[in-house]
């Protein structure tokens, strides 16, 4: 099968990547990567907070930024979270005269302010990318959470002013409570193949419908996450957590599942298996929306047999 996809622009050799993560900021381990046969890669996060804190940081990211992609033969992604315009445009640039080959914007952002709307919110993300569109040259992927009041008309909102793609979606790391200490306790959790099932329907009810492509992220661990996620729509699919379980070998054992998958069931290429199981040619559309649930709501309660009273 012809493995090879688009993303952002970018031709590669298949659809698989890893994602942002500390995997990919060491220069040896991203050879590692590239050596499983990565198409690509993104750098983790540069976060504004930590520049402010740390003036060498942004210093460094570039640096290292620069030397990735002298000495790796795929694309090298950047990601950049900001918290004022000023800085996202400042760091967006500098990123672009490092070399990058895309760069990926992380919205992470959790909104606390009991007087901010929804719209203030949706807002504060379209107008960032609407000024970083205009000011630098190289593709931008927008990364979300699943969390907007009205998804498919943020997603609309980019497309419109010219972001080249989306990443669904952000992993927040959510603080459990110490209950002897009574304070938030912060625990590092991988995710699993339950966490695909949101992804799965939000990419699917995208694809096909927007001009941009769409990366999955999170999730994937086994070579039928992979196939589901193309069906649905992605274009190319970022994994973290089953690297940092597996290793880079891990990758290549998704690539090769999923390769042998699409051979079995007589798909030629990923453009052809690609958005297969979306919204956009579903027989029946409701099973994204309230009927699916109502449906299936019916049929788990005529499972169960009630005796006594």
């Amino acid at each position: 099968m012809d493995l090879t996809t688009r993303y952002l622009g970018l031709q590669l050799r298949h659809p698989f990547m890893p994602g942002a993560s500390p995997l990919t900021a060491d220069l040896d381990m991203a050879r590692r990567l590239e050596d499983a046969d990565a198409a690509a890669i993104v750098l983790p996060s540069l976060f504004e907070e930590d520049i402010v804190h740390y003036e060498t940081t942004a210093d460094h990211y570039l640096e290292q930024l620069f030397h990735l992609k002298k000495r790796l033969a795929i694309p090298v992604i950047a990601s950049l979270n900001g918290t004022t315009p000023e800085s996202w445009l400042r760091y967006a640039r500098l990123i672009e005269q490092a070399g990058a080959d895309a760069l990926e914007l992380n919205f992470y952002y959790i909104p606390i302010n009991l007087t901010e709307d929804s719209r203030c919110v949706e807002r504060r993300v379209v107008d960032i990318v609407a000024v970083l569109k205009e000011s630098v040259r190289i593709p931008l992927a927008v990364k979300l959470s699943p969390f907007y009041s009205a998804l498919p008309h943020l997603a609309s909102q980019l497309a419109r002013i010219g972001a080249d793609g989306l990443v669904l979606f952000n992993r927040f790391y959510q603080p459990d409570i110490d209950p002897e200490r009574c304070e938030p306790s912060m625990q590092l959790r991988y995710s699993d193949s339950s966490e695909l099932l949101l992804r799965l329907r939000w990419i699917a009810i995208l694809s096909g419908r927007l001009q941009l492509s769409l990366a999955l992220t999170g999730g994937v661990h086994a070579p039928i996450d992979a196939v589901k996620a193309v069906l649905a729509g992605a274009h190319v699919v970022q994994m973290v957590s089953a690297l940092m379980i597996g290793g880079p070998r891990a990758l290549g054992a998704i690539r090769e599942g999923f390769d042998r998958w699409g051979d079995e069931h007589g798909y030629e290429s990923v453009r052809e298996m690609c958005g297969a199981a979306n919204l956009a040619r579903s027989a029946d559309p409701g099973v994204f929306e309230r009927g699916n649930y109502q449906q299936l709501l019916r049929s788990r309660g005529a499972d169960f047999s009630w005796s006594g009273h």
